[in-house]
């Protein structure tokens, strides 16, 4: 978590709730001003994703009939 977004989380718990909620309210505007069909990638995604692309490459993957359903 970044220090900013501590921040906001440590302020937003010192607003009583209502204005928690039209703060919230605020901040999804904003996403979706950002990114309208949610298909941008943080860089704790990006991140993630470049991760798990790496260890299906190294290690590959279990076929589906390797798993044990039951």
């Amino acid at each position: 978590m970044s220090t900013a977004t501590k921040e906001i989380v440590d302020l937003m718990e010192i607003l009583p709730e209502s204005d928690q909620n039209l703060a919230l309210e605020l901040v999804r505007k904003l996403v979706l001003a950002w990114d309208p069909d949610f298909t941008k990638v943080t860089p704790a995604e990006k991140n993630e994703l470049e991760k798990a692309e790496k260890n299906m490459k190294e290690e590959g993957t279990v076929s589906h009939d390797a798993i044990d359903w039951d």
